[in-house]
């Protein structure tokens, strides 16, 4: 499933097409993705103007001129294509769902093969509490997000580190891929206990953090499976990976003799140096 770097360089590759443009015609073409389609969805968005495209976790937040939003996520293998103006549109494609057609000419297709994708509505007054938003956490990017925060959430969980920084309430769009890559580079064990991550190490893991994110959208994502820029190029950052999916191979890391592991952890696989973290 796409993470934070994948789903800001989708929203950074949308933008210019979107913002600041009026929809000519928006239409579904399947009643559902994983949740209800909006049944006025046609109605809501054709002929409104898109202001701004913001991305709050894995969610692109869509803003319209009369308060209108429309909260999308890509699901495991949504992904958006776009047609310029100039180009010839090709015919709707078998799992091309929703489509917005701008003034300007260009084709905005989402194409979502095994529908775990969704497109709800909400409203930019109410978007800070509608349910799939209000209990998310401060984004990683962003100043609300530092030692003394992860320090307190932190605190009294008991569950291990690996865990604790994929929950959502905790911080914003992390995901399995990156958190290996942060514990990695901050020599913390996945397995550790989050509550016995000491201060120094936490005041560690937060740039860590937000510099794997930083080089990820630099790099434009990860590409596995199914992920893809809207420009239709792949991203390049798995080629810099030192833990995920490298079982098996060479630690990286200077002087390290060891070998990265495997384990699973809530039923999603882990990657780790047995040697660099602890």
């Amino acid at each position: 499933m796409p993470e934070l770097p994948e789903v800001e360089t989708v929203m950074r590759g949308l933008a210019p097409i979107l913002e600041n443009t009026r929809i000519a015609k928006a239409r579904a073409y399947a009643p559902k993705l994983r949740v209800d389609i909006p049944k006025d969805f046609d109605v809501r968005l054709s002929g409104n103007l898109i202001t701004r495209l913001i991305r709050r976790s894995k969610y692109i937040l869509i803003e319209c001129e009369d308060g209108l939003v429309a909260i999308l996520h890509l699901g495991m293998s949504g992904r958006i294509n776009i047609y310029g103006a100039n180009s010839k549109h090709p015919p709707r494609a078998k799992h091309d769902h929703i489509t917005l057609l701008t003034e300007n000419g260009d084709l905005v297709v989402f194409n979502d093969a095994r529908r775990f994708g969704l497109l709800v509505f909400s409203t930019v007054s109410g978007i800070d509490q509608h349910a799939l938003i209000k209990d998310i956490g401060p984004e990683p990017l962003g100043n609300g997000f530092n030692s003394a925060h992860l320090a307190a959430g932190l605190k009294k969980r008991k569950s291990p580190i690996k865990n604790s920084l994929l929950d959502q309430k905790l911080v914003a769009g992390l995901g399995n891929i990156y958190v290996c890559e942060a514990l990695w580079r901050a020599g913390i064990a996945p397995t550790r206990l989050a509550n016995t991550l000491t201060a120094v190490e936490i005041e560690a893991l937060v740039p860590i953090i937000r510099t794997i994110l930083k080089e990820a959208i630099a790099a434009g994502g990860s590409t596995l499976k199914d992920y893809a820029q809207v420009s239709g190029e792949l991203g390049y950052f798995q080629h810099r990976f030192n833990a995920y999916g490298r079982e098996g191979e060479p630690c990286s890391a200077d002087g390290c003799r060891a070998t990265i592991q495997r384990i699973v952890q809530s039923n999603r696989s882990t990657f780790y140096c047995p040697t660099c973290q602890t």
